[in-house]
């Protein structure tokens, strides 16, 4: 699977993207207003959904949101104060020194890093805080994980992009250039509990999963093992579900 490939699968079904995507918990939002005194104006880049902006927006004047899908962006949630433009990370329209913070949920590595950081930097008001954070596998209990999550995983490996293992390995320094001094956060989770319907809504957001269903054996296997999941998990109700967040996070 190449970058533009997964690029373009965000694009798709973008509605339900918004639907079945995990929430952030609360204390990461409120770790970041702690190490964010400005409160002026935050760029949520690559929004996706649009969650991360609209759970900052009730701490910052303005929430700039963008994203290089235009689908992505007339699909996001809304707030008043809420801004979304379909814009690349890499090159944005905003003014020098516009920001106090700039987030980027589930999305840094597919930024081209060396053009990204630079625009950071004339964005950014002195002081300002940058963080990024993203899951990977979300962790279920044994029976589930042995009989969908984990055959599901050995279908979908050969359709993942690169650039997801720079996610899977903790957005390390050697994978993202980060420029700055990382400040020490500490370890937040996703704490969801999903019927095996709602588990099923949100693999089928992953790119993954879209470019394996081109495949008219795999999108048979993988039709087998949703129907077989339904069947054995919709009579237990709620499904216990997380996902450890890797952040890197500096201040400008």
């Amino acid at each position: 699977m190449t970058m533009s490939q997964a690029q373009q699968t965000f694009a798709q079904q973008s509605g339900q993207y918004a639907l079945a995507r995990p929430r952030y918990p609360q204390a990461l939002y409120d770790w970041i207003l702690s190490q964010c005194p400005g409160r002026a104006a935050a760029w949520d880049c690559a929004t996706g959904n649009g969650q991360a902006a609209v759970g900052l927006a009730p701490h910052f004047g303005m929430v700039q949101a963008t994203d290089l899908s235009a689908e992505q962006v007339r699909a996001g949630l809304r707030a008043p104060n809420v801004f979304y433009s379909a814009q690349p990370a890499e090159a944005t329209a905003f003014a020098d020194h516009t920001f106090d913070l700039i987030t980027v949920a589930q999305a840094l590595h597919w930024f081209d890093t060396a053009r990204f950081w630079p625009e950071v930097r004339r964005v950014a008001r002195p002081g300002a805080l940058f963080c990024a954070w993203g899951y990977s596998w979300f962790e279920c209990e044994s029976e589930v994980a042995a009989e969908f999550a984990l055959p599901l995983r050995a279908l979908l490996e050969p359709f993942w992009a690169p650039n997801n293992r720079i996610l899977w390995n903790g957005y390390r320094n050697e994978d993202i250039a980060f420029p700055y001094a990382r400040l020490p956060a500490p370890p937040f989770v996703i704490e969801a509990r999903w019927t095996i319907e709602e588990m099923i809504a949100y693999v089928q957001t992953w790119s993954a999963y879209k470019l394996a269903r081109q495949d008219v054996r795999v999108a048979a296997e993988l039709e087998r093992l949703c129907g077989g999941a339904r069947e054995r998990f919709a009579a237990r109700g709620t499904l216990a579900a997380r996902m450890p967040l890797s952040v890197v996070a500096g201040r400008l």
